[in-house]
């Protein structure tokens, strides 16, 4: 396996590839970092430009944008409380408390270093583990996932930032979102107002926009109209200590592992995977009341999870030939594309590809982490503009971002609409995460619970005749009670 691997690295250095990972790096962080530009939609806009390369060069670049793609969400999610991906959306809290606090440098180079940990880790494990971890994920069925989307519903208490009613109604609310569109099962239309473009239900990306982007400018723009004199930020670059890289380790390490297990698992992404991983930091952490409010293992538990599942979605399409996310997905195109099946036999006929592809991802993780440590002076000056050009430049992207989804002016409606009610929800202190859980996992858990439904001809029996499915129910009221219990003791704690 280790010449293999060297065999890789040799051809990742080459002069003809190694210049496209790092163009590849390097533009998954722009395009992460801009609002509406997901690593799915950067990977499919380059996807043609790599026909006339050869497989390697071709998934070398792909696998570039990933990496850098799903890092650079957290960019704009830190200094301007705008998720550039849906994978950092958990980053926003902590990460925008620290920018608030002069602390940008920190919050930047912690998720640098922890996207870095948790892509190596990932990496690795795929590496080692490929085989075993896609013999697990495949037993994975529909029960499997729907109790999966209903432990990661549970989190929705532990992120409600100060009361839990507040945070199940937004989360009920985002269910209700979830059910618009046509029925997954009949795709009988449902609450689409006789609306052709509802029939595919609201966009999770325009949904996120809205309300944090244009919800922030609007709170941005008010303080404006009022002459607010808030105190800007000190422009603080330093970055972090060992001391607190050290401390974050554990943290990291964990969060590294439960992302690389989600990414494996076909149809769970990132963005579960930073959310679960924030929500187990913040369960077993010895200060559950210091996250959200700039605490650094809350940017280090979500990035480091949402890295983690670079290596693990690849797991099952190397091994099995099934992608684990719309990203593998796209490089399963790749693939066929260049005339190779991916599967068991992938490691067998075209063991050059599968090495150099595992090289290129311990070497684009290595350049992440040098572009984000180097650029942090750079990342850090947008803290620096005057309000009066930032709200527009905000909402000016929102728009853009929005647009480019589909290419029409509905998602653009749906931005405006939410961002709105994100404006008003920040006014009656109402957290937006819940709802953009909720319009993740909504439509996983209905479609599972009816498929399980109808396995199990109308009976329930899945919910305790299945191993995984009992532990993830076990895992699932543990949370809800360990979460509710914190906030109790934090609130009593408060009180006197």
């Amino acid at each position: 396996m280790f010449h293999l691997l060297l065999q890789g690295f040799q051809s990742v250095f080459s002069l003809s590839i190694f210049p496209l990972l790092v163009i590849g790096v390097t533009g998954g962080i722009i395009i992460g970092s801009l609002p509406g530009l997901t690593a799915t939609m950067g990977v499919a806009i380059l996807l043609p430009f790599t026909f006339g390369m050869s497989p390697t060069a071709a998934l070398v670049m792909l696998v570039g944008i990933y990496i850098g793609a799903i890092y650079g969400g957290s960019i704009a999610a830190i200094l301007l409380r705008t998720p550039g991906t849906p994978a950092a959306a958990a980053t926003v809290a902590d990460g925008n408390a620290l920018v608030k606090k002069g602390k940008a440098g920190q919050a930047l180079s912690m998720s640098a270093i922890a996207s870095f940990s948790g892509g190596m880790i990932s990496t690795i494990m795929l590496i080692s583990l490929s085989p075993l971890l896609a013999k697990f994920a495949l037993r994975f069925s529909a029960p499997e996932y729907f109790m999966l989307a209903i432990f990661g519903l549970t989190i929705i208490a532990s992120i409600s930032s100060k009361n839990v009613l507040k945070g199940f109604i937004a989360g009920f609310f985002g269910l209700f979102l979830a059910t618009m569109g046509m029925d997954p099962v009949t795709s009988f239309p449902r609450f689409t107002f006789g609306n052709i473009q509802m029939l595919n239900g609201l966009s999770i990306i325009p949904v996120l926009i809205g309300l944090f982007a244009v919800a922030e400018a609007l709170v941005q723009l008010e303080d404006i109209i009022l002459n607010k004199k808030e105190k800007s930020p000190v422009a603080n670059r330093q970055i972090v200590s060992m001391k607190d890289v050290v401390s974050n380790l554990p943290t990291i390490i964990k969060s590294a592992l439960m992302g690389t297990f989600i990414g494996a698992i076909p149809g769970a992404g990132a963005d579960i995977a930073a959310f679960i991983a924030y929500n187990e930091a913040k369960r077993s952490s010895k200060e559950p009341e210091k996250f959200g409010t700039g605490h650094l293992p809350g940017i280090a538990a979500p990035e480091a999870g949402n890295n983690g599942v670079t290596g693990g979605a690849l797991v099952p399409l190397l091994t099995l030939g099934v992608p684990g996310d719309a990203v593998a997905a796209i490089l399963l195109g790749a693939l066929i594309i260049q005339g190779i099946s991916p599967g068991p036999m992938l490691f067998k006929n075209n063991p050059e590809i599968v090495y150099g592809l595992f090289s290129s991802m311990i070497v684009g993780n290595i350049l992440m982490l040098i572009i984000g440590l180097t650029c942090i002076r750079f990342f850090s000056r947008i803290v620096d503009i005057p309000k009066t050009l930032i709200v527009p430049m905000i909402l000016i992207l929102s728009i853009v971002g929005s647009f480019a989804i589909n290419n029409n002016m509905f998602d653009v409606l749906v931005t405006i609409l939410f961002g709105i009610i994100g404006y008003l929800m920040v006014k009656v202190e109402i957290p937006q995460s819940p709802i953009v859980l909720a319009l993740i996992l909504g439509p996983m858990a209905e479609t599972n619970l009816r498929k399980a439904i109808l396995m199990y001809e109308g009976s329930w029996r899945f919910l305790y005749t299945r191993p995984i499915t009992v532990a993830f129910i076990v895992l699932a009221v543990f949370s809800l009670v360990t979460s509710i219990r914190v906030k109790r003791k934090a609130a009593a704690n408060k009180a006197g």
